[in-house]
């Protein structure tokens, strides 16, 4: 006994069969066109093609530019009797980062750096100390941060002679002036940190009645993370620049690297001048870069990379 399908059930058939072919075709075509770095037909999406060292190739491209610049100054724009005024680059190196100076260079460095990590050290402690205060009540702001700013805009040259009589003419009155130089951007960056809490976490917090202390340890020192470590990257290398403009006033006691620029400019010694010159900016640099990295990694542990 034949079974006869009636017709619009095949015809039903037929086109369900046909749709799943022709999607399934469609899908393989374009699994098939898709180019590199396109998302897939599954929903995932494609990883993407980083350039290799693309972070320490082009920094290095624009030093090939400046040293090229530089040798073409020294040996087409100066003639050998104005040499002097800015030698060739490998002579620098030669003379001066591998001269006979050179473990004078170094020791120099190392008492420009325990100076400005210390002063750097005291403005952090006393710039958050100085923000969380502030962060209390609108009034504790209005009435202390215009000090902050009055003592951004003090001229360091102008408090020299107080310096000296308060601190002496050795190590103190150096941290002094790193602190003094490294301040403003701590008590700035926390402040803004504190400030810029989620109001919703805010009520979050408030509906448990914590007391102000358990708010500023649990919500608003870790939100103000980020800010922080902004501050100390910025501070790191103002404190660098406070060390060095210090050791120009104050001599005392052993000599930091910017003892010895003063004592180079005065000798004409422009390949050790310039070598000092290159080791005080290489420090700015690695302080900047270290607590950057160090920011990373703690702030990471709320934020993320």
């Amino acid at each position: 006994m034949t079974t006869t399908v009636p017709t619009s059930t095949a015809q039903t058939t037929a086109q369900t069969t046909s749709k799943e072919d022709a999607v399934s075709v469609s899908t393989a075509a374009a699994a098939t066109a898709a180019p590199v770095g396109s998302t897939p037909a599954t929903g995932r999406p494609a990883r993407k093609v980083n350039i290799p060292y693309a972070s320490v190739l082009l920094p290095l491209a624009v030093l090939a530019v400046v040293v090229a610049v530089w040798y073409l100054v020294s040996y087409v724009f100066l003639d050998e009797s104005r040499r002097f005024l800015m030698p060739p680059p490998d002579q620098v190196v030669t003379e001066g980062l591998f001269g006979p100076n050179a473990g004078e260079m170094w020791q120099a460095l190392w008492q420009t750096t325990k100076i400005a990590m210390t002063g750097l050290l005291i403005a952090a402690v006393i710039g958050i100390v100085w923000a969380i205060v502030m962060a209390q009540s609108k009034r504790a702001e209005t009435a202390l941060f215009p000090y902050a700013v009055f003592l951004q805009c003090i001229p360091v040259l102008a408090l020299v002679p107080l310096i000296g009589f308060w601190f002496g003419f050795g190590f103190s009155a150096r941290v002094f002036v790193c602190v003094l130089i490294a301040l403003f951007p701590m008590v700035s960056n926390t402040l803004f940190g504190l400030q810029s809490v989620d109001p919703g976490m805010r009520d979050l917090f408030a509906l448990h009645k914590p007391s102000r202390l358990t708010v500023l340890r649990k919500l608003e020192m870790p939100a103000a993370m980020p800010s922080i470590f902004v501050g100390l990257r910025t501070s790191g290398g103002l404190a660098v620049v406070g060390a060095i403009v210090g050791d120009f006033f104050f001599k005392q006691g052993t000599p930091g690297i910017g003892v010895l620029l003063d004592n180079y400019r005065s000798r004409l010694q422009s390949p050790d001048l310039f070598a000092a010159i290159i080791l005080a900016s290489l420090l700015g640099v690695v302080v900047f870069l270290v607590f950057g990295l160090i920011g990373n990694r703690v702030v990471g542990r709320w934020y993320g990379k």
